[in-house]
Formats: structure tokens, C-alpha cells, sequence
């Protein structure tokens, strides 16, 4: 029996004027580890929750065809029995978790089940998800990726044969990411479950996945095992979706003539590996570190003190004589694994938090000197979970709320323009928590832009985005670069950073272990290897073929073959 049959599939919204789902059929082996493709807007979520019945038992809508999940037709059973047979892990897997301790949490579904064993399968879960041993501990000691394996752990609990993961490792670290997925690889392999994820990280579809299948405008464009679909490396960018990087590289030097047309194109560095050796590959030119700035001070942290408060056992310290100064003008990146002190750092230069010890300046004036007001119009905080920014029952209204109430003059023309500019006209009166990933993360820069403030700071902008909209956002960052002077962004996308920064801060326990360009930070592997960080994988790939290759884009790995020739 498979896990999924669906037929003749078609879900419209509420309001909505065309289905999110049209004629969609799909099958589902049992024991497949599926990755769901698509650029932002497809309905790769709005399947998933057909599965486990959310769709339409509690979201309404227009909706036709055949569902069933392990033979048992979603229509006809209700969320409570689905949830036995498909656990499911959302986007925002913080709402999930719903008790103060690991193995309360873990458990409390089997509890609302009244499993007499409901502790005993708490304590499995967490086993199962690499959490044995912090069963009495409190949620908010664990860490990011922590709290995801024990959301993950609730759904496992109930035993399902189906998992769902809506972008498992989009606000994760690379070794938290590593090792959610070594978790997955365990249960699909020695558990028998059936795992789908929403996936954009094409790398760890090639790691990890055994089938992709690629959904455009609503409908399943083909279900593929996974080297043959990443091979399709057109046929994906043409769906904003781009496998690997060494599987970019290695189609452009096919289309360059460079490989065989017909030539198997490497999905991971060890296939690239073997792939490109046998070409010429000349170092690419390094060029100079720019100097450091002698511009005017944005920020200053002088001997920064700050601890969290704790339920349980000492206060937390997030900083211990921090100081760091950022310059008018620099594009800063900050990195560092999860818990390492990056979105402590942004809430400081915004007022939100206060340190128990020394100071934070905002264009030489202390933040605590300045009124909420003032702050406002200097320094705007774009945070990471995109749905915290809406507060109205539109875009339009949201994007307008800090330009009405500080009488900006001309603010309608402002909204039109911003609407205009992150490509949310058509969306204006649409709420914003019920826009898909990436339409919020747009919406959320233009509220965090609408008062131009000098400061802008973004807090993990390219989480849960594909490829394509993580480079417009790049590109509407490049646009304004002559109205945003300073940029600082908390991110563990080292895409991004290699590709916007000028500055890099490695953050690690609250504490700065390097500071400097691109080509410093990535040469260090001390630094590397402490905190986590990965450099993007053509990084990886061209210091395969020589150590001291410094690649940091497709194209640059691609011109070192151009220059060799």
C-alpha cells in the first residue's frame, strides 16, 4: 500500500480567485524520503497540510478530488485520527511546542490521546531524535536546533507512519541542519517512517533524499529520483529552484563545451571532485582586502554586560565585556551557530533589551538617551520570523502604521511605492500572516524600510526562501544602498554573506573570535571548525581541486577553467 494517493486534487483559498492546488495527482511509496520543490507560492505547504487533514477540516475552502493517507480517505476522517498516521513538523516549529520540560512536551500528545504509555513513548522520541538524557531539562534551555528535534519528537511520539517537515533547517546553523537531517536519514532507514520535507537547500537533497518531485503552479510537473532531478538543472531554474552548486558548475561547462553534453553532472563535492579533476583549473587572481573604514561611528558596543535571567539553575550569560564598533557605510554580516548572541546583539542597538553593564551608541549617542520615537527613524530591526511585523489586517495598512502615526508626509504615495518596489501590489489587502514564506519576508522589508532609517538590521533574511526570491531581496538591498547607509545582517545563509558583505563578525558564546573580509574569515579553519559555519559548497569544491583556491560564487569556479584555457 502506498502512503499518499491523492486524485484529481483541487483547493482554492478562501476569497481566493484561482486554486492554490489544480488537478494534482501524486503517489507516495511508503518508505520514500521525498523532497517538495517549488518556488515560493506553488503550494508546497498547502499539500502538505491536505495530508494531515488541516486542509480542509480546519482551513476552509473549495476543495475536489481524493486524498488518502495510509489508506484512509482525509475527507472522511477527522485531525485527530490523521495526526496518528501523519506527523507533521511546521515552519515555525516554536508554536509547537506547548509544555515547560522536554519529556512533558514529547509526551503530551500521547497524554492528550490517554496512552496509558505515554511517558515511555515521550522517552522513545526522544531517543529516536537524539535527546535522550534531557528529558527534565526546560525547553528554553535547549537551543535552536535542540527545540526543532523536540518539536520533531512530539509527532514522532504518536508513532505515525508519515513525517512532514516544512523547512526543516531554514533558521539553523550547518551543524544543527546536519544533524536534523542525519536524524531523518535514521528514521526513514532503521524506523520504516515515510519522510517528506518542503526542501530549498538543493545540497542536502542530494545528500539526503531518495525522490524529488517539483511542483509549479499547483500542479506535479514530475516525481524523479534524486540524481536524475538534479540533473534537470534548466528545467529548475526555470522554476527559481537550483540544484547543488557544483551541479550549476558543472552545466555551465557544459554549455562552455567544457564537458560532454551527455556527462553525468556531480550532485555532491566527492562526484565533483572526480568530475573536474581531469580539467585545467587555474587559481583565480586574489584580490586586496579593502581597507578598513575610517568612517564615522553607526554603532559602538563598549564593555557590554548581559545575562538572562533562569527558572533553572544560573543566569544565562549572553555577553561579558563585548566591544565592537560598526562604521557609517559598512555591509556587516554576523555568523555564528545558534545561540552564539546575533539577534541579542540587534534587540541592544534597538533598545529592546538594556545591558545590566557598560554602553551601546547610536551615531555617538548612547541608545537609552534616545527616545522610542527617535530610534525609530534612525535604526528599523526586520525580525526573523517575518509574521512578528504584521499587526494590521493588511500589507497596505502595515507598511503604512509607522508613516501614519509619525505623520510622514505623503505616506500613501510612500506605501504605493514600497507596495510597488518588493512586489506586493497585487497582495496589498491580503493579511500578511496568511501570505506564503517568501511574500512575507518581502512584505516584512518594506515595513522595516518604510521610514528610511539610517540603520537597517536584518535578522535572518533569506530564511525559508527559495534561491531566486533570496536574490531579489539581495538585489532590492544593492538598489538601496544609497537610502540604507549601514546594513548589518544576522545570518547563517553563507551564500549571502559571500555575496553582500564587506565586513564578516564571527560571534561564538558571546564573544567576537574573528572579525574581517571574506577571505580572511574562510581561511581560518580553527574558526571554521569552533564555530560551525560552512562556507558556501563551490567554496568547498574549488579547494578540492587546490587548497588555496578561493571561489566564492559559480561563476568564479567556472572562470577559473575560462582563465586556464
Amino acid at each position: 500500500m502506498n502512503a499518499v494517493e491523492i486524485q484529481h486534487l483541487t483547493y482554492t483559498y478562501p476569497g481566493a480567485e484561482k486554486p492554490t492546488l489544480n488537478n494534482l495527482s501524486l503517489t507516495v511509496e511508503q518508505g520514500d524520503f521525498l523532497a517538495i520543490v517549488g518556488n515560493n507560492g506553488c503550494g508546497k505547504s498547502t499539500l502538505c497540510k491536505v495530508l494531515n487533514g488541516l486542509i480542509p477540516h480546519f482551513i476552509t475552502g473549495e476543495f475536489e478530488g481524493l486524498v488518502t493517507v495510509d489508506g484512509q480517505d482525509t475527507l472522511s476522517a477527522d485531525v485527530g485520527e490523521l495526526a496518528r498516521k501523519v506527523g507533521y513538523v511546521y515552519q515555525d516549529f516554536e508554536n509547537q511546542i506547548v509544555r515547560p520540560t522536554v519529556l512533558d512536551d514529547a509526551s503530551y500528545a500521547c497524554l492528550n490521546y490517554a496512552c496509558p504509555d505515554y511517558k515511555d513513548r515521550g522517552r522513545r522520541a526522544l531517543a529516536q531524535c537524539g535527546l535522550e538524557g534531557r528529558e527534565e531539562e526546560y525547553v528554553w534551555q535547549l537551543s535552536g536546533g535542540q527545540t526543532h528535534l523536540l518539536a520533531l519528537a512530539g509527532a514522532v511520539s504518536l508513532q505515525p507512519g508519515i513525517l512532514i517537515l516544512d523547512e526543516p533547517i531554514a533558521q539553523l546553523d550547518p551543524m544543527h541542519a546536519d544533524r536534523i537531517y542525519e536524524v531523518l536519514r535514521d528514521l526513514n532507514q532503521n524506523h520504516g517512517k515515510t519522510i517528506i520535507v518542503i526542501e530549498h537547500h538543493t545540497e542536502y537533497i542530494a545528500d539526503y533524499c531518495k525522490n524529488v518531485l517539483l511542483l509549479k503552479g499547483g500542479q506535479v510537473q514530475w516525481k524523479l529520483p534524486t540524481e536524475k532531478a538534479l540533473q534537470r538543472v534548466d528545467e529548475l531554474e526555470d522554476c527559481n529552484i537550483f540544484p547543488p552548486q557544483v551541479t550549476q558548475a558543472g552545466r555551465l561547462l557544459q554549455k562552455q563545451g567544457l564537458l560532454a553534453e551527455d556527462a553525468c553532472l556531480p550532485t555532491t563535492v566527492e562526484a565533483g571532485a572526480a568530475c573536474f579533476s581531469a580539467l585545467p583549473f587555474h587559481l583565480p587572481v586574489t584580490r586586496p582586502a579593502p581597507a578598513a573604514s575610517e568612517a564615522a561611528e553607526a554603532v559602538k558596543f563598549e564593555n557590554i554586560q548581559l545575562r538572562y535571567r533562569s527558572v533553572k539553575g544560573e543566569a544565562r550569560t549572553i555577553f561579558d565585556g563585548l566591544n565592537l564598533t560598526v562604521r557609517q557605510g559598512e555591509r556587516v554580516a554576523l555568523i555564528g551557530s545558534n545561540g552564539a548572541g546575533k539577534s541579542t546583539l540587534m534587540k541592544l542597538m534597538v533598545g529592546l533589551l538594556r545591558p545590566a553593564e557598560g554602553q551601546v551608541s547610536l551615531l555617538g549617542q548612547p541608545v537609552g538617551d534616545r527616545r522610542a520615537e527617535e530610534l525609530g527613524r534612525l535604526i528599523s530591526l526586520v525580525y526573523q520570523n517575518p509574521e512578528e511585523m504584521f499587526i494590521k489586517d493588511s500589507i497596505r495598512a502595515d507598511i503604512a502604521y509607522a508613516m501614519q502615526v509619525r505623520g510622514v508626509p505623503d505616506w500613501q504615495t510612500r506605501c504605493d511605492e514600497l507596495l510597488a518596489r518588493f512586489r506586493l501590489t497585487e497582495l496589498a489587502d491580503r493579511d500578511g500572516r496568511l501570505l506564503s514564506g517568501g511574500q512575507m519576508r518581502r512584505a516584512s522589508l518594506a515595513i522595516g524600510v518604510a521610514l528610511n532609517p539610517d540603520i537597517l538590521l536584518l535578522d535572518e533574511p533569506t530564511a525559508n526562501l527559495d534561491i531566486a526570491t533570496r536574490r531579489e531581496i539581495l538585489g532590492v538591498l544593492e538598489e538601496m544602498k544609497d537610502v540604507i547607509h549601514t546594513a548589518i545582517i544576522a545570518t547563517h545563509d553563507m551564500q549571502l554573506v559571500c555575496q553582500w558583505a564587506d565586513r564578516i563578525i564571527v560571534l561564538c558564546q558571546g564573544q567576537v573570535i574573528a572579525d574581517g573580509p571574506r577571505d580572511e574569515i574562510f581561511a581560518r579553519q580553527d574558526v571554521i571548525d569552533r564555530v560551525g559555519i560552512r562556507p558556501p559548497e563551490i567554496f568547498a569544491m574549488a579547494r578540492r581541486l587546490d587548497p588555496a583556491a578561493r571561489c566564492y560564487t559559480v561563476n568564479d569556479f567556472v572562470n577559473a577553467f575560462k582563465e586556464a584555457e
